[in-house]
């Protein structure tokens, strides 16, 4: 090896090295000054976006003056940094999306239970982690969105009939690859085995009208084009929709109501295993499931509050009424591995 070349592999390892040693500073410096702020703020780590959050937030800090700080993240990402921070961590308080992302965090061992007879009274037991670290705290519905101009609604009642031969070339469906699919597919091996199950995605892979979506929103806008007629999605996705084109030519059907009722999943919330501020935590939590907070908490993103007692918008309502499952949603994370088995075997990918 000539001189040249050596040369210029001891300037690129020192360039990697100072490039590394700028990226341990930085995120030692990002730690440290969150960490100053834990010492009278509370620190919530949250996938839910800040436009989402940030009203809920300021609206606490208003009423109480508690001062909040909060950091945004994927669910993934925020998982495994407190997984990494360990007992170091700022952090007092964990928000996600999903009861998969929730049941994982539980099984990494970075919460902690917490039970009260607020949160007990507020959040049904079905939406709330058996051992209570963590609570739902706004509901999603992912049920059928169809052609109201191709389809009749009669045509249409539940999720495995999506699998018979009279929906071939006419399903859209967005990818096995996000975990809301993963959380469905989940609760149906609960009920149905995975014998059951798996036929019910190879019908739906087989009569798929074109690949799957990367979103639900694509998947939507297949169906109002005519590409297909009929996909699955979570309901504020068509809220959205509708916003943009009032006068599309999609609606909602609400799968599964003479069975198991809708598959439902949540937003939610538990207090971090290593929170500096576990008391102040609690009292955020509880007040995140009374009336005032969930009504900020479902609107911001035409979700359903997880209180029964709250009411949804008016535009969610005008949706109508269904029934949800009532089958605990910690099992789209307890069965998550075997749902992303089974559709890989079945090939939707």
């Amino acid at each position: 090896m000539n001189d040249k070349v050596i040369a210029m592999g001891l300037g690129l390892k020192k360039t990697l090295t100072a490039a590394l040693l700028a990226s341990t500073t930085l995120f030692a410096g990002l730690s440290a000054s969150v960490a100053s702020a834990a010492d009278d703020e509370l620190v919530v780590y949250s996938s839910r976006n800040e436009e989402l959050i940030k009203p809920l937030f300021d609206l606490y800090t208003k009423k109480t003056g508690v001062k909040i700080r909060y950091i945004t993240d994927k669910d993934a990402p925020l998982i495994a940094r407190l997984e990494a921070e360990g007992k170091t961590t700022p952090a007092d308080m964990l928000i996600t999306v999903d009861a998969g992302n929730l049941w994982q965090a539980k099984e990494k061992g970075i919460l902690q239970p917490y039970t009260s007879e607020t949160l007990q009274k507020n959040i049904p037991a079905h939406l709330r982690d058996p051992d209570n670290n963590w609570y739902g705290m706004s509901v999603r519905a992912r049920t059928m969105v169809y052609a109201s101009d191709r389809i009749k609604p009669e045509q249409l009642s539940s999720y495995e009939d999506l699998a018979d031969p009279k929906w071939e070339g006419r399903l859209c469906l967005r990818t096995a690859k996000k975990v809301y699919n993963q959380s469905l597919v989940a609760t149906m091996i609960d009920r149905l085995g995975e014998p059951g199950s798996e036929k019910v995605v190879k019908g739906w892979v087989h009569n798929l009208a074109m690949p799957v979506f990367s979103n639900d929103t694509k998947a939507m806008e297949a169906v109002a084009s005519g590409i297909c007629d009929v996909t699955i999605v979570n309901t504020y996705y068509f809220g959205r929709l509708l916003k943009q084109k009032p006068d599309t030519n999609l609606k909602l059907f609400w799968a599964n109501q003479g069975g198991s009722g809708v598959h439902v999943n949540v937003s939610g919330a538990g207090i971090t295993r290593y929170a500096k501020h576990p008391e102040a935590a609690a009292k955020l939590l509880e007040w995140m499931s009374t009336p005032e907070a969930q009504s900020i908490l479902a609107d911001s993103n035409m979700e359903y509050p997880a209180n029964a007692d709250v009411q949804p918008s008016s535009e969610v309502a005008a949706w109508g009424n269904f029934k949800q499952d009532n089958l605990n949603v910690e099992t789209a994370g307890r069965l998550q591995t075997e749902a992303i088995q089974l559709m890989d075997r079945a090939k939707y990918n």
